[in-house]
């Protein structure tokens, strides 16, 4: 088991494979997007793999895949095909925009690898390509309707943000009544390269619940492990279900039970910790596994305890794209 100084058992890993995205989410980057990682200082899919592979060794059970764009990158699956054969390894999520995955859905169900979070901020065509200033809104509900029907755990994640999608919160809910499908509402985050002010949240996981509560009335709260970071309720006679995650209210910091390490090798042990961990070099420079194992040991022991003591130095300024969600 790998446990840090508070005493929490971390067993999930967020891994990023690229930052590069084809979209351009308003809540992610500039519209002229950011300076990309070259490909020289990303990590290789080899060191990826020897990474993945301390971590299973020293306890993780669970790896997401994200990004950037996870499919944008050549060599995915491949990768995948890899560490799904990492013995210890539970689960293999994967967090997309679901623009590229159509052509690969029939090779992850081979593998197993079916619980997949689509970032999806929109139910209006119209908005959607205005929230991702891109034309992709048919093929990701294509490629999401497609899923469904091979019978993949589904999530669609929506950024509430106020004045542009809060409209879709209620489209959103009418649709899992529909569908066996879930969709999450994320509280907005400071992340998309260009804030310097923490921002006034209108729409927080309260206000969001209380706004589905004036339409829809009594919701049926559904079970969750401690270490879930959303609130998950039901309406009545639904197929679906839907989830309200605090990310910025951080209810959840307590029993946080992840890591995070960026395309370019730097771990990070907080979502709003400014302190990274170069992994890269580490890889690069050891030829024993076994210390870059200590090296990831000893970050967790100086981990933070909730986002919120990490947040009195300084919030990071950094795109979600670079941070890997």
């Amino acid at each position: 088991m790998l446990i840090d100084n508070h005493g929490r058992n971390i067993n999930y890993l967020r891994l990023s494979v690229t930052d590069n995205c084809n979209l351009r989410c308003q809540y992610c980057m500039p519209e002229e997007g950011v300076n990309f990682a070259h490909k020289k200082d990303l990590l290789t899919w080899e060191e990826m793999y020897t990474l993945a592979k301390a971590f299973v060794e020293m306890g993780i059970n669970k790896i997401r895949i994200t990004g950037g764009e996870p499919f944008v990158r050549k060599g995915l699956i491949e990768f995948l095909e890899k560490i799904n054969q990492l013995t210890n390894l539970e689960e293999i999520s994967i967090t997309t925009n679901a623009t590229l995955i159509g052509p690969h859905i029939a090779q992850l169900k081979k593998l197993g690898i079916t619980t997949i979070n689509v970032s999806f901020d929109s139910l209006d065509k119209a908005r959607f390509n205005h929230i991702t200033r891109r034309d992709q809104f048919d093929v990701v509900m294509a490629n999401i309707y497609q899923m469904m029907e091979e019978g993949f755990d589904v999530k669609l994640n929506c950024v509430v943000m106020d004045g542009k999608n809060t409209d879709d919160i209620i489209s959103f809910i009418k649709f899992v009544q529909k569908h066996p499908i879930s969709v999450r509402f994320l509280e907005e985050m400071p992340f998309n390269g260009q804030s310097n002010e923490k921002p006034v949240l209108k729409w927080d996981y309260i206000s969001i619940i209380e706004h589905i509560k004036s339409e829809f009335g009594d919701l049926e709260r559904l079970p969750a492990p401690p270490t879930s970071t959303s609130l998950n309720y039901k309406v009545k006679n639904a197929k679906g279900s839907f989830g309200v995650i605090p990310s910025y209210s951080r209810t959840f910091c307590g029993t946080c039970n992840r890591v995070r390490v960026s395309a370019k090798g730097e771990m990070q042990t907080c979502l709003y910790a400014t302190e990274t961990i170069d992994l890269k070099s580490l890889l690069r420079e050891y030829t024993n596994i076994s210390e870059l194992k200590f090296s990831i040991y000893t970050a967790l022991q100086a981990r933070h305890k909730d986002g919120f003591e990490a947040e009195k130095g300084s919030v990071t300024k950094k795109s979600m794209t670079l941070i890997g969600g």
